[in-house]
């Protein structure tokens, strides 16, 4: 059994309406993730929806040069590697994701998420 399942969430062009521009994104509930979609330099990035230090929702903050903040507390997480700027909390889980043939994919654990995996009000 594989550790990762991939599933197709949707054309590039009709994610987000179609519309989906740098700094913003949408959630997408996979498998019981919360999976948060977000474009930056060009280019697709998932993580879970959840900020490592509140469990609130990150996909309620805002996302500004390469970073998103949560808007709880204001902790901020790298894009590209989940990792957190600027504060001692564990990284964003970072889910892999693909481009094929125009599909965008992405690769959530088989397992559902714990309770520390979970956004508060999921």
């Amino acid at each position: 059994m594989s550790d990762v399942v991939w599933h197709r969430l949707g054309a590039e062009t009709e994610i987000g309406d179609g519309q989906m521009a740098e700094g913003q994104m949408t959630v997408h509930a996979i498998g019981g993730w919360q999976v948060l979609l977000a474009r930056h330099d060009d280019a697709w990035l998932a993580l879970n929806d959840r900020c490592t230090h509140a469990a609130s929702r990150l996909s309620g903050g805002r996302i500004r040069r390469g970073a998103i903040m949560c808007p709880l507390h204001g902790a901020r997480f790298d894009l590209a590697d989940g990792r957190c700027i600027g504060g001692a909390y564990p990284a964003v889980r970072q889910f892999a994701l693909r481009v094929v043939d125009g599909m965008v994919e992405v690769a959530v654990p088989a397992r559902p998420p714990g309770m520390d995996e979970t956004p508060v009000g999921a």
